[in-house]
């Protein structure tokens, strides 16, 4: 976070995933993200909302889905799932989707590694 350097794992899935036009992010990424800067855990050279659009006009990317059935899945997921709302709910997408999950969240890439979704650390 903050610039530091991404694993050549998590870069490659990306770049293969955006060269085949399949990047979905989580319309809760852009509160997350919002809320990281506003409690100064994230500094961004741009404001997030200006951020945020920038990234989903990315070629290769695009909005994931957030239909009423994935919020009632995160409320509902197996095993230890993270707490933490938006978490879920990108968890629940991740699993609605058949998406790989790329973060730093040490309680996803757990949950991941419990077989629950599909997770690369980066």
């Amino acid at each position: 976070m903050n610039g530091d350097p991404m694993s050549a794992a998590s870069r490659d899935a990306i770049g293969s995933a955006q060269a085949a036009g399949f990047v979905h992010v989580s319309p809760i990424t852009a509160w997350e993200i919002a809320t990281l800067c506003a409690r100064g855990r994230l500094v961004l050279t741009r404001a997030p909302a200006t951020w945020f659009a920038a990234l989903v006009i990315q070629p290769g990317v695009a909005l994931a889905p957030m239909p009423p059935d994935v919020l009632i899945a995160s409320a509902t997921l197996p095993g230890m799932p993270p707490r933490n709302p938006a978490d879920r709910i990108i968890t629940a997408t991740a699993r609605a989707y058949g998406h790989t999950i790329v973060t730093r969240d040490s309680i996803l890439i757990a949950y991941g590694e419990a077989r629950y979704i599909d997770v690369i650390a980066c």
